[in-house]
Formats: structure tokens, sequence, C-alpha cells
């Protein structure tokens, strides 16, 4: 009796959860019921945005077993013989034409010529396709022409970046009619028309689907004809790139039919626009000053500015669709520009700062090799590593023909919070030399323009604890967006069935990634899938990434299911979900970069210190998920023990990795090349960076010979002070005379690497004058340049 009736509950529960229609009737269509009553409101601004872009990557991370041998698989990206070309002549030649401080501190401006240098070599026509006269670069190239520029000069990269990265030329190729992509694209191409594109205004930052400019169709005056279809628009935008100096103005705005001339539809939605700036009633030119810099950026505003229908982006067609379009567009744009620049000023922080390290002695020793330095140079080459690393998969990913709006925001935010570190880093290196402003100072503008590259395309703070997981969560997980689209389906019977097939499919992912994630945790993840082409040394890592992807997964659901729609709201929570994603993300470009580079073992310093930091940075996120659970203790005590069963097993990287990082920067050779490769690097000894690499190659000559002065000095044949050290050195024959013109050089070339620029009492205010408004304009007497 006891079995018969054991295998008849056994049965019974078999037929309520594995014969679906009973299972719908009885369980998924109730919960169906309740996931629509909890299901969060999703506007259509939301809803585009969720919808934008593709997912890659991403999403087998968020599978809990990434497939790594399709990571791998993926060609490593290179750039063909005609972008090499380009890079190595006319963005050679730019960057030698660049001044820096003479244009931030002087012109507030790129001297003309240089814009005409650009405007000729079709800098703004990166993106755009040879059959409209740009040049019709790869995403890899883009970033390379952007990451050299910047490691050169902050201006001149944003003016080049932003025609080629979300504006009017993107929006054209994706969404222009074919009149407009002949008849913009070519001028577009050779500089003959200057882009800006028109997003945030005053009441309309982070929240661009808040703006309150708006058009209403309506027909008006155009060339003569009184009876043109088109639209009155009124709007006032703050923080635009090249608006001061623009020709063609890409403006979004809220459109509304009041008389119905376009359908019965009132409220048509976000729209962009194409306007020439010479349009009547066109208000532009005004500038702001982010921070020193002195790229073009300013206000602009129109007040019932009439504009035919042909201008909005796509036509007829295109109205209403504008916030799809932007939400499409950002996702390539963000994955390229920023992260070139912030990367070009890792690169730069890195080169110099190990070159410095070298040259600069205090208490008989090179800085570099004083252990607190060390610390400073591991971050910089760590960090350098991994962005470029990240840079060139993701640049990688959209010439693969991905969109990648998820990782876009991770290499935003990442990369630019990692690029502030390495200069921040730089600075203390560099103590003096680094705060001093002058021609001769190679990093203080760099320093001042990072809270720009923190700020634009999405504040960090919003895309760190809104986007990178709301926005993953969502658009990575396997079973998420389908449960969410059968819940607003109005079909009932067509709803009951895609919600029960995803809803289970979703329970059992769940369950498995517990499991796998609480296996691998008390297995140290040695049963975790690794490649086995990556070498023993690397096989690890992969294995512990593993667990990590399973450990996320599981939480990232459990955390779905206890807050709902709530977890908008749990931004701190989110975003230390969105920072174990991001580092997921992080390393796989790390490993990834080894194996595309051969594996050069050379680069395992860099490789072990990137990889063991972001390890502990994603065990620390994940304490800080399960020390702020909410709910009861028990279950988060329930999620530590599946997520560390045996406790916290990871330490951030050891003392010895970065004395070894340290010590690779210190010294030239490949490691050091590759680590920094793709910046400006003038040769010339007038240059302050030409200058510190030459007293970097006489400084490792001269050091056997210090060695064997230090020597002298000890055992008393040689004074321990003074100028006669030397030449008593030379007469008792403890250096030959070629060594002793050698230390002479090296004496001159450390103080003019050491020295900083310094300028009248006044500035040059006697002299020159200046305005209230203006800096002062300083006469250069820097000791670099004499």
């Amino acid at each position: 009796m006891t079995a018969s009736l054991l295998t008849t509950l056994v049965l019974l529960i078999g037929v309520i959860f594995f014969v679906p229609p009973v299972r719908r009737a009885l369980i998924s269509n109730r919960l169906l019921k309740v996931f629509r009553k909890i299901l969060p409101k999703v506007s259509q601004t939301e809803q585009e945005a969720l919808d934008a872009g593709t997912v890659w990557w991403d999403g087998e991370l968020f599978s809990g077993k990434p497939n790594w041998n399709k990571l791998l698989a993926y060609p490593k990206p290179k750039l063909n013989a005609e972008e090499k070309a380009f890079l190595a002549g006319p963005v050679e030649q730019l960057c030698a034409m660049l001044d820096e401080w003479h244009i931030t501190r002087e012109l507030y401006d790129l001297p003309p010529h240089v814009w005409q240098f650009i405007k000729d070599n079709r800098f703004f026509g990166m993106i755009i396709p040879k059959e409209y006269g740009g040049l019709g670069f790869s995403a890899l190239a883009h970033s390379e022409v952007v990451m050299k520029i910047s490691s050169r000069s902050g201006t001149a990269a944003v003016s080049v970046m932003v025609p080629n990265s979300l504006g009017p030329s993107e929006l054209l190729l994706q969404y222009g009619t074919e009149a407009q992509k002949n008849h913009y694209l070519p001028r577009l191409a050779k500089g003959l028309e200057v882009p800006c594109f028109a997003l945030t205004g005053p009441d309309a930052g982070s929240d661009a689907g808040a703006i309150p400019d708006l058009g209403i169709v309506c027909h008006g005056e155009y060339n003569g004809d009184e009876g043109v279809l088109g639209m009155r628009i009124t709007w006032e935008k703050r923080y635009i790139t090249l608006g001061p100096v623009a020709t063609l103005l890409g403006l979004a705005f809220k459109l509304q039919d009041p008389d119905g001339l376009l359908g019965d539809q009132k409220d048509l939605g976000i729209t962009l626009a194409l306007i020439p700036t010479n349009t009547p009633g066109v208000n532009i030119g005004r500038r702001h000053f982010p921070l020193d810099a002195a790229f073009q950026n300013g206000p602009n505003s129109g007040k019932d500015v009439f504009i035919p229908m042909e201008w909005v982006i796509g036509g007829r067609e295109g109205v209403g669709s504008g916030w799809r379009m932007l939400m499409n567009c950002l996702a390539v744009g963000r994955s390229i520009s920023l992260p070139a620049t912030s990367t070009g000023a890792a690169k730069l922080a890195a080169r110099t700062s190990g070159a410095y390290g070298r040259v600069r002695v205090q208490f008989k020793t090179p800085i570099g090799r004083f252990e607190g330095v060390e610390e400073a140079l591991s971050r910089i080459g760590g960090n350098t590593y991994m962005m470029d690393a990240a840079r060139m998969m993701t640049a990688g990913a959209v010439d693969l023909g991905e969109k990648p709006s998820v990782i876009s925001a991770i290499v935003k935010y990442h990369l630019t919070e990692r690029g502030r570190q390495a200069i921040n880093d730089a600075m203390d290196v560099h103590g003096g030399k680094g705060i001093c402003l002058g021609p001769s100072n190679y990093l203080g503008r760099n320093y001042q323009h990072i809270p720009v590259s923190i700020t634009v395309e999405g504040a960090n703070i919003l895309t760190r604890n809104m986007i990178i997981f709301g926005q993953g969560a969502i658009r990575c997980h396997p079973y998420l967006l389908e449960e969410i689209r059968a819940a607003n389906d109005g079909d009932t019977v067509r709803s009951s069935v895609k919600f029960d097939k995803a809803l289970w499919g979703h329970v059992i992912f769940t369950v498995g990634n517990g499991l796998r994630s609480l296996l691998h945790g008390l297995t140290g993840a040695s049963l975790a899938s690794a490649p086995g082409s990556v070498g023993t040394e690397m096989q690890r890592y992969y294995s512990q990434l593993t667990r990590f992807s399973a450990a996320f997964a599981f939480l990232a659901d459990i955390s779905l299911l206890v807050l709902g729609g709530a977890l908008k709201r749990k931004e701190r929570l989110s975003a230390r979900l969105g920072d174990i994603l991001s580092m997921l993300y992080l390393c796989s470009a790390v490993l990834k970069r080894f194996k595309d580079d051969g594996r050069p073992s050379a680069d395992l310093p860099l490789v072990h210190w990137s990889v063991q930091d972001a390890l502990y940075r994603m065990q620390e996120a994940f304490d800080g998920v399960l020390d702020n659970f909410p709910g009861r203790i028990l279950t988060a005590r329930l999620l530590r023990f599946v997520v560390f069963p045996l406790g916290k097993p990871f330490s951030p990287p050891p003392d010895e990795l970065g004395h070894q990082i340290a010590t690779l920067m210190l010294s030239p050779g490949e490691a050091r090349d590759r680590l920094t490769a793709g910046i400006y690097m003038p040769t010339s000894a007038d240059e302050p960076l030409g200058m510190l690499e030459q007293a970097l190659q006489c400084a490792v000559v001269c050091e056997a010979v210090e060695t064997k002065l230090r020597a002298a000095v000890k055992t008393g044949r040689i004074p321990a002070q003074g100028d006669e050290r030397i030449a008593d050195a030379l007469k008792q024959r403890v250096i030959t005379a070629t060594e002793l013109e050698l230390m002479g050089k090296m004496k001159s070339m450390r103080r003019r690497v050491v020295m900083v620029d310094d300028f009248p009492a006044d500035f040059g205010r006697a002299s020159g004058g200046t305005s209230e408004t203006a800096p002062a304009q300083p006469v250069h007497e820097a000791i670099i340049s004499r």
C-alpha cells in the first residue's frame, strides 16, 4: 500500500511538472498573473533601450558556463595595410603638428592649419564608406587613430572622435534616406560640413527621454514656398561638442502633431533631424570651458525654427524613431571613442612613469625601485594591459557586426575609471613634475581632462548603478526577456505557452547554476571547464571565471526573484552585480589578448596581476551583495554557502607581481613596447617625451658605471659627494674617459627631465594682457626647450 501511494505521488508530481498543459493550468498561468502584477511598467524609451544593440560574449558570461573555445575562436582584430599606412602617415603627421600647451593655454582651439589638415585628410570620415568619399575604416582602426591622437592632444582627439561616434554620420549611415546619404556623407567625409549632435539640455541629462525640446508638425515657408509640410521646433541644448563651430546640427526633440497632419497619433515621440546651423532662428557659437580643455563645446538653441519634413533623419518614415536610432548608434559609438581616449592616456602614463621612475633618483636610487612607487607602477601597468585588451576585443566585436550595448556600457565605465586611476598614479610617481603645468608637462592636461570622459556619453555613476546590470540582466539573460515579452503579449493562449516554456527553462537554469556554483566552490573550481589550448598556467583562471560565472548567474536570478522590479531602486546592489559581470568581461579580454599575442612569457606578470586583481574585486563585489542582501538572514547565509562554501579564496595580487611589473616598466624592451604600443612617441630631444626616452636609454647604460662608482666610494677610493667624485674616479681609473662623458650626459639629461616650466611673476600679463574672463597667457620660459 505504501509503495503504491508513493508511486502514485511520484506520477502525480511528474504529470504536474512535466506535462505542459497540466503544468500551465495548475502552476504557470497562476504565476503569470502574479508576474504581470509585479512586473514594473516599462516605458517606450526604456523598451527601446532594452531592444537596442546585440548580445555577444556578455550572453555567454550570463549563462553560468561560458564557452571559452568560442571566445578564443574569434579572430584577432587586425588592421589592414591601408589603415596601417594612415596611422604611420597622416596620424603621425597630425600628432607632430600638435602642441597641447599652445592649444589649451594660448589659442583655446586647434590652430587653423590643423583644422584644415584634419579635414583634408578625411579624419572626419573614418566610419564613412568609400563610396561616399570616406575612409571606410574598421572599428579597430577608428580606435587606434583616436588612441594615438589622445596620447598627444586631448583637444584633437575629441575633435576627431565626435564626428566618427554618435552623430550625423553614424545616424545617416544607419537610418538616412538615400538622398540624405548622397548629399551629406560626401560633404562630411571631406570636412565641408562640421557636425555636432544636440541631445543633452539643462533639464534632461542622463534622463534623455525627458527632453522638453518640442517640435509641432505644421505647414510653413521654405525656399519661397508657403505650403511646405514640416515642423516648428523650440529647443535649448548644453554641452554639445563641436557645437560652436558646427555647420550641421543633429537635433533630438519630441514631436507632436496636434492637427493630425501625419495621421491620428498626436504624440509622435522623439525625432531626430539634421539642421544647417545657418538656418534662421538657430542660435549657436558660444562656448563652454570644460576643465581647461580647448575642444569646441557649447550651447545652442532655437525658437520656433521651421524645418521641412525632409530634414528628419530617415524622412517621414523616421518620425518618432529617434530614441531607437540613438540607442542603436550609441551601442557602437560608446564602444570605441571613450575606451580609446582612456587607453591612450593610460599608455602614456605607463610609458612615462616607467621612464621617469628609472631616470629620477632620490637617496641615490631610481625612485621606481622604491616599493611604494612600485605599487603605483604595478597598478598603472596592470590596468593599462587590461584596458587595452578590452578596447581591442570590443572593437573586434563591432567589426564582426555586433552592436554590444551592455558591453559598451562596461568598457565606457571601467576603462574611463581605470584610466583615471592610471593618471592619478602617474601624477603621484612624477610628484612636482606632474603638478606644474607648462609645455614640458606631458601629464597635466590628461589629469584635467579625465573627468570629461567620466561624465560624457552616460555619466559613470549612472552607468554603473543603473545600466550595466539593469540592462544586462534583461538583455543577456537567456529566459527573462522572453518571460517579459510573454507577460506583455495580449494573446492569452500564446502568452501562456510562451511564459510556461520560458519560466521552466528559467527554473532549471537557476537550479543548475546554483548547484554548479556550490560544486565549484567545494572543489576549488578544479572541475570547471577550461580550454586545453591555453597552457596549464592559464587554465586555472578560465576555471575560476567559469565558477564565478555560475555564481553570478545564480545570484542574479535570486536577486531578481526576491526583489523583482524593486531591484531598479537598489542601485548599490545592482552596481555590485554589474561589477561582477564587468570583471568577467575584462578578464575574458585579458586571456584572449594573451592567447592572441602568442602567449609571450614576458607579459605574464601583467596577465597574472590584472586577472588576480579582477578576481579579488569580483569576490568583494559578491561579498557586498551578500552582506547587503535584503530579507531574512537565513536567505543571505544560504546564498553565501552556495557562493563561498569554503570561505573567500582570493587575495589581491602579491607584492612580487607588482615588483615584476615595475621592473618591466623601468626597462626598455619588447614587453614595455607591447604595453604602450600605438601612442605617439616623438624622437627629438627637443620634445619632452623624446628627451625622457633618451634619458631612459642613457640611465640603463650608466647603471653599470654608477655601480662601479658606489663600490669605489664604499672602499674609500673616491669621495662620496661632490663633482670631484667623478674626476677622482677618472684619475683612479675607476671609470674610463668615455664613461666620464656618458655620466656628464646623464647628469644633463636627468636635470632636463626633472626640471619644470617657470614663468614671469605676472604670467606675462604686463607684456600681452588678458581679458578679465580669460586665463593668464604666460610667456614660456621652459628649461626643457632650451
